[in-house]
């Protein structure tokens, strides 16, 4: 991942191509590169790093031709760098390939191939697509990549060119977005639709298992089996702010709207076929070194700290080891005990987080494993971590975090099963339906986010409040905080976070008529606890939301005055669920509130200073 831009045409090939990626900026890359059909044949140019290091080396040697394909890469697999750039080639020359998504099996089809003789020169799984096409080629481009794609299992986008053909292209798409523009004498393919909106607002949109053959005279529409498509233009009336948005308001809004893919690519590729274990094949730790652990330390900051906190629950209940969780900016700080016994767990969405970054060379220094989950393959801290699991959130746009959070949440649910699988804490039985459980999270997130206009309505009273608290018990807790932050962080409310046992400790006296408190009653075996610390701010004047599960509306209903239910799944699992409506909650109180959501004051996407 993560932009894809084709052309064919009567134009200079690749000016457009340079534009349309420009326009894909907004999802963020950390490479680039073409594919030009020239009068030389197939050539390529990628670097490392912005764009403007390709037009660098585009401008003392263009590649002229009206037929070429684009990409911007988001690593996933492999360091960002030329050779892991896109566009891949085979071992002819012949045959080059973009592609956003994940080949799950690409390890399986590469050893086959090494074998029958095709040499590597990337760590992508990219790779293995344009040396199986050549493979597959006896002299018809779109028959060699229906083959292909057959052996190929993930999530995947592809443009593809071949020399032998230079007047075709193919994309074909399988759950992961691809459209393709239609001009007069001309067809376009992108991953989004900013990137040709300059050209033509025609456009077929791609479902999965179809595929798209273009030539300068038309469209031709089909399955991947050969069958034909028939399917009418959609016609784009948006500007291009807009469609970078994906036509919602604010990037915000659409990263809340991704994270049901994003739970579908972050376990991908990491529960076995059967479904009754998890695969983590990005680990080097051995099941002799995870014996030897005593003691796991989670360190992070902000959201990822909070991500940090329900990885902590995880992680004991599930292992049977006792973790710590500490804010990054403190942990060197206050000589942690760190011995070699201890793995270390650092969580960032960027990778480049100074104060963890500090905290991860402490940690080493001491002689600890250190282990990162990040959204951010290349960055400091996945390289400088002796493991990384990547959360394949996808680029995140807007500061206040949505998508990467909840990602984090996926990373540790897998990590706390392949942990007790390998320690033996859990049966077979059990880790096979907290995964069947996980499978169906991406569902239930949608289904919460087909009741968004509720939590709008909440959320525009609540806006009207300067202050508000959020209360939850074990787990809850720590989803409240994130709900918490993510309010002040958008809507500048006053807004704080209580373990609900600890209000009669002293919070109990900022409760007075009207203040709204949100509470939240997700875990079934704290459903009459959380209700008894409800009944204290009610006592005193609270307007209090509930957040429950689905069946337990009538008995919440005797204490809260409003309520919201999420669906039901296994108590470990709720924060994946539960931390949807506050995120909501959060965009729509800023929303009424007229602030800039997407940039909220004071705050940078990338804390990179201590």
């Amino acid at each position: 991942m993560c932009g894809i831009v084709g052309y064919i045409g009567f134009r200079e090939s690749q000016p457009i191509l340079i534009e349309g990626l420009k326009k894909l900026e907004y999802r963020g890359y950390d490479s680039a590169g073409i594919a030009v059909h020239t009068e030389r044949g197939l050539e390529v140019t990628k670097a490392v790093g912005r764009l403007v290091n390709l037009e660098n080396r585009l401008t003392g040697e263009p590649l002229c031709g009206t037929i070429g394909i684009g990409h911007t890469r988001w690593a996933t697999h492999g360091k960002p760098s030329d050779a892991n750039s896109h566009p891949h080639t085979d071992n002819s020359l012949k045959f080059s390939v973009v592609h956003n998504g994940i080949i799950e099996n690409y390890l399986e089809l590469k050893e086959e191939l090494m074998l029958a003789g095709h040499r590597f020169l990337s760590e992508t799984d990219t790779e293995v697509i344009s040396h199986l096409i050549s493979v597959e080629y006896e002299g018809d481009i779109v028959k060699a990549v229906q083959k292909a794609v057959r052996k190929m299992r993930g999530a995947f986008a592809l443009g593809v060119l071949t020399e032998h053909e230079p007047d075709r292209l193919v994309a074909v798409r399988y759950a992961s977005p691809l459209i393709i523009g239609v001009g007069e004498g001309e067809k376009f393919i992108a991953s989004d639709i900013p990137a040709i909106l300059e050209y033509t607002r025609d456009i077929y949109i791609l479902e999965d298992g179809e595929m798209a053959v273009l030539t300068r005279e038309g469209v031709e529409l089909l399955t991947v089996e050969g069958n034909p498509v028939a399917k009418d233009v959609f016609r784009v009336n948006w500007d291009l702010m807009t469609a970078e948005k994906g036509g919602y308001d604010h990037f915000m809004l659409k990263e809340i709207y991704e994270q049901p893919r994003a739970y579908r690519d972050t376990m991908r590729g990491r529960v076995s076929e059967d479904g009754r274990s998890v695969v983590l094949p990005e680990l080097s730790i051995t099941a002799e070194q995870l014996r030897a652990v005593s003691r796991v330390h989670i360190v992070a900051c902000g959201t990822a700290m909070h991500a940090g906190m329900v990885g902590k629950t995880v992680i004991e209940q599930l292992a049977r080891i006792p973790v710590e969780v500490d804010v990054a900016s403190e942990y060197r700080y206050r000589s942690p005990i760190i011995t070699k016994d201890t793995l270390v767990i650092v969580v960032s969405q960027s990778g480049e987080t100074a104060d963890t970054l500090a905290a991860l060379r402490e940690a080493k220094r001491c002689g600890a494993r250190v282990l990162a989950i990040t959204n951010v393959v290349g960055s400091s801290v996945a390289r400088e971590a002796d493991d990384v699991i990547i959360t394949l959130a996808g680029p995140e746009i807007a500061v206040a975090s949505t998508k990467a959070y909840s990602t984090m949440l996926i990373a540790f649910f897998l990590l706390g099963l392949y942990m007790a699988q390998t320690l033996g804490t859990q049966e077979e039985a059990e880790i096979a339906r907290v995964l069947a459980a996980m499978d169906s999270l991406p569902e239930q997130v949608e289904s919460i986010l087909g009741q968004a206009e509720t939590v709008k309505g909440i959320a525009e009273s609540i806006a009207k409040s300067s202050s508000l608290f959020f209360i939850g018990r074990g787990i809850d807790y720590a989803v409240a905080l994130e709900g918490s932050l993510k309010l002040k962080e958008i809507s500048y409310i006053h807004s704080e976070a209580y373990a609900a046992g600890e209000l009669k400790h002293g919070t109990l006296a900022l409760i007075e008529d009207g203040v709204p408190v949100i509470a939240l009653l997700t875990q079934e075996d704290l459903f009459e606890k959380t209700v008894s610390n409800i009944k204290e701010v009610k006592a005193r004047g609270a307007e209090v939301l509930g957040l429950v599960n689905e069946g337990h509306e009538e008995a919440s209903a005797k204490t809260v005055d409003r309520q919201f239910a999420i669906p039901r799944t296994l108590p470990l699992l709720t924060p994946a669920l539960s931390v949807i409506p506050l995120q909501l909650l959060s965009y729509y109180a800023s929303l009424a509130l007229g602030h800039d959501v997407d940039k909220p004051r004071n705050l940078a996407k990338s804390v990179t200073v201590e």
